[in-house]
């Protein structure tokens, strides 16, 4: 196969360079990402990423889909995809802050920690 010289590649942005771009205004979030996940949203084999903790936390941002799956579908949001998962963790920072995700505060600093009550 023969490319010409205008052919162009775009390559996709890696799992870390997205949150960080979608958390631009909020790094404390590319922070969460990398503690709850290490910027991983998938397994090699495909499957979606899960917590080590509690197996209902799932993606990048390791949203709880006991909890959270309702609102996220009603919002449209796929919590499955990297898309969705990341959306509807910024949905939920601009609601609750960073108290979803206390429970690795010490990774990320809870002196990081934003409240929105």
């Amino acid at each position: 196969m023969t490319y010409s010289e205008n052919t162009r590649f775009i390559e996709s942005p890696t799992v870390e360079e997205y949150v960080r771009e979608r958390f631009e205004n909020y790094p404390v979030m590319a922070k969460v990402a990398k503690c709850e996940s290490r910027f991983r949203h998938f397994k090699e084999n495909g499957d979606i990423i899960r917590g080590e903790v509690n197996e209902s936390d799932i993606g990048v941002m390791q949203i709880n889909e006991y909890y959270h799956s309702d609102t996220a579908d009603r919002l449209g949001m796929n919590l499955y995809t990297l898309e969705g998962n990341v959306e509807y963790a910024e949905y939920l920072f601009k609601k609750e802050g960073t108290s979803p995700w206390l429970a690795s505060s010490k990774c990320w600093g809870v002196k990081n920690h934003i409240s929105m009550r």
